[in-house]
This record gives structure tokens, sequence and C-alpha cells, in this order.
């Protein structure tokens, strides 16, 4: 039976290449992993003589990789972090990182300054926060906390609502300011011939602006938007409309703070409450840690 070439070599050259492509110095990576600059060397040549292709050139007195270098140390590293978050939860007790998960939108938009103010009231206490779009792996019973996009219910965790989800046209002042329009004062119509910014729909529950004009009774039934920008995800067109390139459709619990401190303005008088909102998860199945619960508490009164 033929070999798999990864049965040949020895899994320490990955992390030896590893650390050499990070320091780009073959001491330096030595040093870090209590070997010579020597045993680097030829843990590397191993590597390079099993793969029968080069992963370092030299120009001068500098070390680079080589295109299949690059590529191979890519890969590593993303193995490398994988192993280690799939090693967390053999870390002892003591000193433990509370693990939160939360998508993007919400880590950045509304979490991220609640986390650090938290902090800094908790010096002691250690944060993990995993950010994805990914339903499964917001749900997944690995994290201590997590932040859901719901209607209020979930077999494996207890809900508490943060913000019910309210979705309405925002813009920034400059953007309103240089086309002369007021806020309060457009119609539908009017904002659908603005330049609107919206993003890709990864999950069939979101709101894009084309339900939204529909949902909304806008006079948009049958009639195809053509937004002036799409991007891949909420946060990009957020900061594109706080740039001042347009109008984004935004969930006004999210944005309470862009909208509260004036670099937002909601526009027109049409709101849409979609049913659905974001909920703080604690496990059902399993008990809390003392710090959870007051993670958990912190994040709940913070609305």
């Amino acid at each position: 039976m033929e070999h798999r070439l990864l049965d040949r070599i020895p899994l320490e050259a990955f992390r030896v290449f590893d650390a050499a492509s990070r320091h780009m110095n073959f001491s330096r990576a030595g040093r870090e992993l209590n070997i010579t600059q020597a045993a680097v060397s030829r843990r590397i040549k191993t590597l390079e003589d099993h793969l029968g292709s080069p992963l370092f050139s030299r120009r001068g007195k500098n070390l680079e990789l080589t295109p299949q270098g690059e590529r191979l140390s890519q890969r590593v590293r993303a193995s490398l972090d994988y192993l280690e978050e799939s090693l967390e939860p053999f870390r002892g007790a003591t000193g433990q990182a509370i693990s939160i998960a939360a998508s993007g939108s919400v880590s950045h938009l509304w979490l991220g300054t609640r986390l650090r103010e938290f902090g800094k009231e908790n010096p002691g206490i250690s944060i993990r926060l995993l950010t994805s779009d990914s339903p499964s792996e917001l749900a997944s019973e690995n994290n201590d906390l997590v932040i859901l996009y719901s209607t209020g219910d979930h077999p494996r965790w207890h809900l508490t609502p943060l913000m019910a989800e309210e979705l309405a046209p925002v813009a920034s002042p400059d953007y309103l300011a240089s086309r002369g329009l007021d806020a309060a004062m457009l119609t539908p119509q009017a904002l659908a011939a603005l330049d609107l910014i919206d993003y890709d729909r990864f999950n069939a529950n979101w709101i894009s602006f084309q339900q939204w004009f529909e949902r909304t009774g806008a006079g948009t039934r049958g009639y195809r938007l053509r937004p002036r920008y799409t991007f891949s995800t909420y946060v990009m067109a957020v900061d594109a409309a706080l740039r001042g390139d347009g109008v984004a459709l935004g969930s006004l619990g999210l944005l309470s703070e862009h909208i509260d401190d004036g670099r937002l303005i909601v526009l027109g008088g049409k709101t849409l409450a979609t049913g659905y909102g974001y909920y703080l998860g604690l496990p059902r199945n399993r008990p809390s840690r003392d710090e959870v619960l007051r993670l958990h508490a912190a994040l709940a009164k913070s609305t």
C-alpha cells in the first residue's frame, strides 16, 4: 500500500517551518523553539527534501518564502491555529477564559465596546470572542455564552432578549448635506432613488433593501432595486454609510451608538419590525461558572 506523504514527514518539521516563516530568520525561530539555528536549517532542509521543492530563497542577506513556501505557510498556520483552538476545552478550569460567540455585525457594532467596559471592571477575567456568521458555530455548546439572531427560543440555549430587530434606512449627515436632503421629508420613492448600500444575504431570514421596501409597502413590489453598492458583509455596508457613500439599511438597535451621537441619521418615517432579534444565551444543559454569569448579567443590563 502506498504511504501518504504526511506519513513520512515528522510533524515537528511543520512547527519549525511555521516559526521560520513568521520570523524570516532561522536564528530567531530557533530561539523561539529552544533549538539551534543549525537544527532549524536541518529540519527545513529535510522538509524540502520530502516535498521536492524549495520553501525559502535568499536575496542577499534577506530570507524570503518561495511561492510554494508561501502557500504552505498559510495552510500550516491555519492548521496550528485550529489545533490550538481545539485544545482549549482541555485547559484547566482555573483561569479559564469565558468563550462568547456572536456574529460579525454584533461583535463589531455592539458587543466590542461592552466587552471592553466589562474587562476594565473585571481585569482578572479573560474573554475569548468567537466571531462567525454560521448559525451552527454560534450555537455550538463549546461556547459559554452566545448571542443569537432568533425569534426567542432555542433547544440548547436559554435566551434573554437584548434587542428586537427594527430596520430603517440610515445615512451620514455629510451624505445628506451634499445632496441637500431633509431626512424627515424623504418619501419611499425618493429613498429608492438614492445611493443604496446593500449586503449579501447569507441567511434566508436576513432582510436587505429589496425585502424592506416590499414589506413596508413602499410601492416597489415587482420592481427590482439596483443598489449602488453591495458588500459581502453588513459591517462593510455600515462603514460605507459612515463614510458618506450612501444609504444603508440600519438595524437600529445595533447602530444605537452611531445614531445617538449623530454619525448616522434615520431617514423617512418607516421602520420594519421583523419579529427577529438578538438574544443572549446561557446553556440549558450545564451549569455556568460565576464569571460567566457575571458577564451575562452585565450584557443583559447594558441594552
